[in-house]
């Protein structure tokens, strides 16, 4: 998929610089040709003769440069690539792209392209949550910036959480994705959408937990067809069973609380699916060590708490609610009847309902028969893959985006 196409690599100043080497090999493994531009601060982590002799190309550093500059070479490297690539791309670079600033080589570049731009996000976990980083991140994403990480995990520093820059192997699938939604002239190009999944996880013990028989597969499904739409998608999870899809922004969770704060986090969003099946309860007394039999024969006692409502939640918020918030309704009998009041109960614009009693096979199987209910009504559709059915969703969420 990358053969011949033309890659423009920013270099940002960060210690993840050291993964864009082995960005530039993964890329040209794959036919495509890397064009490097190193900012100043990112040639203190890696070297321009390493850069270039990995890209087999001229590396670019400087806005000034009399020889490029004299036919206007920055004007020529933002017009003639395929895509932008920005890895690691810095508190620092994401706030002059949002500022439009351009006081360097590659602000510049970023001002002056009409070719799409894929950043990957790499600093500081405080960094990444301050306030000013996200709200750069929001008017990035408003316009038409895609993202791929940041992941969570250690950093450098010492901390923890998320801000690690995605690997060269997620970050290439982004590229793909990418390259394939702007040839095929996707109808999300440039939408943000937000996708849950998967199970929930409430610890009774440290090895014990509450869990359903989800596996997963709708909200995988799901969060590809979006991605191969062009959007931007935002793949929040719990313990499935399913691979995630390549090229979304991975958020795993655990638990129904940390799933509902990393839905907060990823807000702003264009639309935003709800398709995970998030306990309702958790247990309120969890021990902080394995539970063991006393002898008496007796189970132990456990005090349950009411998980947040993440749909209802979502559905209504006052400030900054996705344009189009979508439910799923898993049920064991009265479907419509009982995914109708709940659409209506939660405040959310659809619910894709489905009967998950155990002589259907859906929860955990490979097909689905689901109806989808709106304001306008209940539309049942017939029994097919999860795939068909993620295609059907995501081409739906399309239209009602563009309308």
């Amino acid at each position: 998929m990358l053969v011949g196409k033309r890659i423009l690599l920013i270099i940002g100043g960060g210690i993840a610089a050291f993964k864009s080497l082995d960005l530039i090999r993964r890329l040209r493994e794959r036919g495509a040709s890397v064009t490097p531009v190193l900012t100043q601060a990112g040639a203190q982590f890696v070297t321009p003769l390493s850069v270039s002799a990995l890209s087999g190309s001229k590396l670019y550093r400087d806005l000034f440069d009399l020889t490029d500059e004299a036919e206007m070479g920055h004007i020529q490297l933002s017009r003639l690539a395929d895509l932008i690539v920005v890895a690691p791309a810095t508190a620092d670079l994401m706030a002059k792209m949002a500022q439009g600033r351009a006081d360097d080589l590659a602000s510049t570049l970023l001002l002056a392209t009409d070719t799409p731009v894929l950043i990957a996000p790499a600093m500081n976990v405080r960094m990444w949550q301050h306030a000013a980083t996200q709200r750069n991140l929001a008017t990035l994403r408003g316009d038409g910036i895609r993202f791929v990480g940041p992941n969570e995990g250690d950093m450098a520093c010492g901390e923890f959480g998320p801000g690690r820059m995605a690997e060269p192997m997620e970050i290439v699938a982004a590229i793909e994705a990418g390259i394939g939604a702007t040839q095929a002239g996707g109808p999300l190009t440039g939408k943000h959408v937000l996708v849950t999944s998967g199970p929930t996880h409430e610890p009774i013990d440290p090895v014990r937990y509450i869990a359903n028989r989800s596996s997963g597969a709708q909200g995988s499904a799901l969060a590809a067809a979006l991605r191969d739409m062009g959007a931007q998608v935002t793949f929040i999870t719990g313990p499935a069973s399913v691979a995630p899809p390549d090229g979304v922004t991975l958020r795993p969770v655990e638990t129904a609380a940390q799933m509902y704060a990393a839905v907060k986090a990823a807000l702003p969003a264009d639309a935003a699916v709800f398709a995970a099946a998030v306990a309702d309860w958790r247990v309120a007394n969890a021990a902080e060590s394995k539970m063991k039999k006393d002898g008496s024969g007796k189970a132990p006692a456990l005090e349950f708490a009411e998980n947040p409502d993440i749909l209802a939640s979502i559905s209504q918020m006052k400030a900054g609610r996705p344009g189009l918030v979508v439910g799923f309704a898993a049920e064991t009998e009265d479907v419509i009847a009982h995914a109708s009041a709940k659409r209506l109960r939660k405040g959310c614009d659809w619910i894709v309902a489905n009967d998950v009693s155990p002589a259907t096979g859906i929860m955990g199987g490979a097909e689905n028969a689901v109806t989808v209910i709106s304001a306008a009504g209940a539309e049942s559709w017939p029994r097919m893959t999860k795939v068909e059915v993620a295609q059907r969703l995501a081409a739906r969420i399309a239209q009602a985006l563009a309308g």
